[in-house]
């Protein structure tokens, strides 16, 4: 099994990296482990994956984690109800099995040819034994197929990006077999890069001003949820469209509902009549 080198990731055009979080996605393949991305939403987690397999050149397989998943829907499932109705109603010879076998993403994964990237998306939302049944699978890089009698090995170790929302706690045993890093929530000046990104001809008046008021907001503890990249992303869009005028968007902080996604929030900040403005604090009414 090959584990392909240093992979030298440096970020793509979309997707803005720290030099932190390159280092964390070249040492993880460089040693063949699994790269646990927490932080909060908006951070960029998923995208992350999408840059690593654009940048190397690679493909990308998706597993995207719900509630209900399960370890073994990753490495294979065994399809015996269109076995059963083969059986019953088809002229195909159901003794080999091996046609009912279907890989799942982790399977793909590690059955492809050349070395793919795959991400495993939000882990933190199965139940918590979920980590714990993908243990010797990560680390060996092998499963059995009970069906079949065959063992399904690693061509080449996936460039494996796992992201996780801390929505809960996950085992020491498989926090021990990843590399972690943590997203830190943009600065201005690394957010002011972002949004260049995504709306390269903005005016940088309009920037400054749309970021003093983010960060404002973001600066008010009292919010079960504050305002994240992809929702500034969007509310400047909005202020793109509109025409707000510039000396307006600190101010009066139009489209509030773009910014903050939960009624108490609203809420608290509409009634409080009071908006953190820059260093200083501004009475205003609503």
């Amino acid at each position: 099994m090959k584990t392909d080198g240093f992979g030298q990731f440096t970020g793509t055009s979309d997707y803005v990296t720290s030099e932190p979080l390159r280092n964390a996605v070249n040492v993880a393949i460089a040693l063949g482990r699994p790269l646990l991305i927490r932080g909060e939403p908006g951070t960029g987690k998923t995208k992350l994956a999408h840059s690593i397999a654009r940048d190397l050149g690679k493909r990308l397989i998706i597993w995207n984690v719900k509630s209900t998943t399960k370890a073994q829907e990753g490495l294979y499932l065994y399809d015996t109800v269109q076995r059963l109705n083969d059986s019953r109603f088809g002229d195909r010879d159901t003794s080999d099995i091996k046609q009912y076998i279907k890989l799942g993403k982790l399977g793909q994964a590690f059955a492809s040819a050349e070395q793919v990237a795959l991400l495993i998306d939000e882990i933190d939302k199965a139940d918590i034994e979920f980590p714990n049944d993908l243990l010797n699978e990560l680390d060996e890089m092998r499963f059995h197929i009970t069906e079949t009698n065959e063992d399904v090995t690693a061509i080449h170790r996936p460039i494996t990006v796992i992201t996780s929302n801390a929505e809960k706690e996950l085992p020491d045993a498989f926090l021990r077999r990843c590399i972690f890093h943590y997203i830190e929530f943009p600065d201005a000046e690394l957010m002011e890069e972002i949004v260049r990104v995504h709306y390269p001809d903005l005016k940088n008046s309009l920037l400054g001003e749309a970021l003093k008021a983010f960060y404002s907001l973001r600066r008010i503890d009292d919010f079960r949820k504050k305002p994240s990249t992809s929702e500034l992303i969007d509310w400047i869009q909005a202020l793109v469209a509109s025409g707000v005028p510039d000396d307006k968007v600190s101010s009066e902080i139009p489209f509030l509902g773009a910014l903050l996604k939960k009624e108490t929030d609203y809420d608290y900040f509409v009634n409080s009549r009071m908006t953190r403005l820059g260093d200083g604090l501004v009475r205003r009414r609503w």
